[in-house]
């Protein structure tokens, strides 16, 4: 049986983004099951070959496949590994698949003894001259891809403890297959110039003298993200949650909150731990607010996690999923999206960023990928769409929901829609913005109709 972490999206041009390249019965039940779960909970796909091979057997097309589809390929560099005439011939496709990046492991072994082949290896070599003089090129091809791994830059247990080597491992792989592109990022309109003031407040280049005050040395911080409804809070959440995410020990996506909070806390509570501990949401042993809160206290203070708390509106959901910074480990960051910015304030956020309005570039341009897709539109759209871009004032979801709405449409179908809206607003914008109105109170409900109303007409 072949088994993976999950498969990526179908855009990705890669299935995994390790494979892991090692002797099974030098490492499988230990450092391998470990390192595989470490990956798992890190959040990368993973390929783990999970058969006991025939000596001899050559690899089959599906693990060829998996190497080609794979960004990154961990070498686990064990005693036995040049003995598995099965684990040079993997070896070798490795070091020959060019869209690949290599990261060879020296277990227990000197890596002099794998460039040099001594020792263990050249035992193995050996058998495997003898084995293959018939075929000796295939032995110099095998040769040679061991020195070539083995002058690579790697990683050695040495007399190190093995957790400490599968987080150098971790950091590596992060740092080296450079995730700072996230497919999420593409086709987002004006997200960039969003992400840059964001990164500011995540980043820890961003620390500065006020952050003492606040947090001491513990450095965890927590960041708001405020703004009207369909502003794109959770857009620019999400995409800094996806290029993020990978530099933490674990991370959530916490989407919704008001909502599912409504349904059931307990299950928000059990979701953030599933995230973060890589454990099945049924096997989280919590059934009120108070063990969430002790599980989350006793299992979360030591690790270093990226926790997005979506759509926020009362105090009690964040004193319920993040109340305390001690509750996170150091470096921790917690990013809190909510329309109320004095909820973010008076939770007592580091820094908050509030959202605003696409420019009317932004905005043109996204309203024209809606509406007309990959078309240029004529020049009499054209001028219906920078009237559309006007009474939608640079909000995301208006230019969304008006794009779709005035696809495949003909020009007079189009600006009759324009008029009516200017009357009648699309429910679907409605209802998020509905979502504001009914968070007042019943007096500032009050107040708000009777500022309305001097506006009637414009």
């Amino acid at each position: 049986m072949q088994t993976a972490s999950s498969s990526t999206s179908s855009s990705c041009p890669w299935k995994y983004d390790v494979f892991l390249s090692f002797r099974g019965e030098d490492t499988r039940k230990s450092f391998i099951n470990h390192l595989y779960n470490a990956f798992k909970q890190k959040g990368l796909h993973v390929f783990r070959d999970d058969k006991e091979l025939e000596r001899g057997k050559p690899i089959s097309p599906e693990l060829l496949h998996a190497i080609e589809e794979s960004r990154s390929a961990v070498v686990v560099l064990s005693k036995n590994y040049a003995s598995s005439t099965w684990c040079l011939d993997e070896l070798v496709q490795i070091v020959h698949c060019k869209n690949i990046k290599f990261f060879p492991v020296f277990y227990n072994v000197d890596p002099s003894m794998v460039r040099k082949q001594t020792g263990e290896y050249g035992e193995a070599f050996v058998k495997h001259e003898e084995t293959f003089r018939e075929d000796i090129g295939k032995v110099q091809t095998w040769r040679d891809a061991l020195t070539k791994v083995a002058d690579h830059s790697g990683l050695d247990l040495k007399d190190g403890y093995e957790s400490q080597l599968i987080q150098d491992i971790l950091e590596e792989i992060s740092s080296k297959l450079s995730f700072s592109k996230h497919p999420s990022v593409e086709g987002l309109v004006g997200i960039d110039s969003r992400l840059e003031k964001l990164k500011k407040f995540i980043s820890p280049e961003s620390h500065d003298v006020r952050m003492i005050g606040i947090c001491g040395t513990h450095d965890v911080r927590m960041i708001g993200i405020c703004g009207m409804g369909g502003i794109g809070k959770t857009t620019i959440a999400r995409v800094a949650y996806d290029l993020f995410s990978d530099e933490f020990e674990g991370s959530s996506f916490l989407a919704n909150v008001i909502e599912n909070s409504k349904k059931d806390l307990v299950y928000v509570l059990k979701m953030l731990l599933s995230n973060i501990l890589a454990m099945k949401i049924d096997d989280i042993n919590i059934y009120n607010d108070f063990d969430g809160i002790r599980m989350i206290r006793r299992r979360l203070s030591c690790k270093k996690v990226l926790i997005v708390i979506d759509d926020v509106n009362n105090p009690e959901q964040l004193e319920k999923i993040a109340n305390k910074r001690d509750w996170f480990g150091r470096g921790s960051r917690i990013i809190i999206t909510s329309r109320d910015k004095g909820l973010l304030n008076s939770h007592g956020v580091d820094d908050v960023y509030e959202a605003e309005e696409l420019n009317d570039d932004d905005a043109l341009q996204l309203f024209i990928s809606k509406a007309f897709k990959e078309q240029q539109p004529s020049e009499s759209f054209s001028e219906l769409s920078k009237c559309v871009v006007q009474y939608a004032s640079g909000l995301p979801l208006a230019l969304k929901v008006l794009g779709s709405f005035f696809c495949g449409k003909e020009i007079h179908v189009c600006k009759d829609a324009l008029q009516r809206l200017k009357r009648d607003c699309k429910k679907e914008i409605l209802e998020v913005l509905q979502i504001g109105f009914d968070g007042l109170e019943e007096s500032e409900k009050k107040i708000f109709l009777d500022i309305a109303c001097f506006f009637k007409g414009f």
